[in-house]
């Protein structure tokens, strides 16, 4: 009966291990939507742009008029009522009124702030749009993770491919060795060189699963899903001109597209605003107010009545700062200094742009090259690699010559493969570099 829970419980064990890695055949483009659907950082990202809107729209309410409504009830101690005494008998001028409720409803209105609610407004806008940007910036950065993810673990099954093939092309020049040593056409030394050489690719061998397997966690990390999940590279390098045009057009282009660039400069917008602010200080402050009351008793009647009464009021006020020991130009001169420093990182950020552009334009351009030279050394390579072994069949060749015939088409095929996926990877960064998804 144990056995049979046993039994039981392991096959239960299993199943849940096989239900935990999930296999998932996928495009870069489906790695894409997944990345951006799952991602943490960018929700993140977006949720500062809710807030930057808010803040917006809550700071433009400080322009239209506000309404209030106070109300309230008091209970009075009592007291005796003023009364005048005369000849013909007491008059009472004011009773006393122990319960008392008041109702008020405030409208004001800031007719001028010196330009201070018009510039936060403006701040505020421009900080929003520049929330957008940012937006922009950290989706543009989590497609170049993926993409470059998505094609580091095709790199790495690639590499596993070329490395496994290689492997079993050392095997079978390892069953030819036997067969040659048994006919006595080849030495032992020889044989235990292709050994070696069998040996040190099967550490090799190693050392790719692994690599594949990292990679593997690397994307799942980057599209937010179970790091066990398996995933199936769908997408294929193709080779292409990618001709992008000509470089000072498009470092002109990345210049005035990059979301980098546009939030900077909307920045510097804001502490432009941000220095008209500041010197709202020296002006006057003027605002209109009224005012509708409807109490018990209302205060303004005499004598008062023990009933409700409405009353109404409307003013305006001015307001001046006459002397604040120099605070708003102190307040001025560290708007200013924001504003310097915003375009200082505006010409920072240009700068960065420029150099980026150019770098992978010239990387795009030279890989291109290489993978036409890598692609001729991998033919070479492979003509070398059957005629050395027609030669080692035959008796003709040593294993030295087989083992560096081997090692050399190796090394062409890594190349090449290396050459096409740093391709690939360059233009995806020199979309990203432009402004480009």
């Amino acid at each position: 009966m144990k056995k049979s829970f046993l039994i039981i419980g392991l096959l239960i064990a299993l199943s849940s291990i096989g239900n935990a890695q999930e296999r998932i055949k996928m495009t870069v483009e489906d790695a894409i939507q997944t990345g951006l659907k799952n991602s943490k950082t960018l929700d993140a990202s977006s949720m500062k742009v809710v807030a930057a809107e808010a803040r917006s729209k809550e700071v433009f309410a400080g322009l239209l008029p506000a309404v209030k409504l106070n109300a309230g009830y008091r209970r009075l101690s009592e007291v005796d009522p003023f009364e005048i005494n005369t000849p013909f008998g007491n008059f009472v001028v004011s009773p006393s009124i122990l319960d008392n409720y008041t109702t008020q409803l405030s409208v004001s209105q800031p007719l001028f702030t010196g330009f201070r609610l018009l510039s936060s407004t403006k701040i505020a806008d421009k900080n929003y749009e520049a929330s957008k940007e940012d937006f922009q910036k950290d989706q543009s950065d989590l497609i170049y993770n993926i993409q470059n993810a998505y094609w580091n673990l095709f790199k790495a099954e690639q590499m596993k491919k070329v490395i496994d093939e290689n492997l079993d092309m050392i095997k079978a020049h390892v069953t030819d060795a036997t067969n040659l040593l048994n006919a006595g056409l080849l030495t032992q030394n020889d044989k235990l060189k292709l050994e070696v050489q069998l040996s040190d690719a099967q550490l090799k061998q190693l050392d790719a699963s692994n690599n594949v397997r990292l990679a593997m966690i690397g994307l799942n990390n980057v599209l937010s899903i179970p790091l066990t999940t398996e995933i199936e590279i769908a997408s294929e390098v193709k080779r292409s001109e990618a001709d992008f045009g000509e470089l000072n057009s498009l470092v002109d282009a990345a210049v005035e597209d990059r979301p980098e660039v546009k939030a900077a400069k909307l920045r510097v917008k804001a502490a432009e605003y941000g220095v008209t602010a500041a010197k709202a200080g020296w002006y006057p402050q003027i605002s209109a107010s009224g005012n509708l009351y409807y109490s018990r008793p209302n205060q303004r009647i005499v004598p008062a009545e023990d009933k409700f009464n409405s009353t109404w009021d409307v003013g305006v006020n001015l307001s001046m700062n006459i002397w604040d020991w120099l605070t708003t130009a102190h307040q001025t001169e560290q708007a200013k200094a924001q504003l310097a420093q915003g375009v200082d990182a505006l010409g920072i950020i240009k700068d960065g742009v420029s150099l980026e552009v150019n770098q992978y334009f010239l990387l795009v351009n030279q890989l291109k090259r290489r993978i036409e030279l890598s692609e001729l050394t991998v033919k070479q390579a492979e003509e070398n690699m059957r005629v050395t072994s027609e030669r080692f069949k035959g008796g003709t060749a040593l294993s030295s010559e087989t083992i560096d015939a081997e090692v050399s088409l190796l090394s062409a095929k890594i190349n090449y493969t290396n050459s096409l996926v740093d391709f690939e990877l360059s233009k995806a960064r020199l979309k990203k570099a432009l402004g480009k998804e």
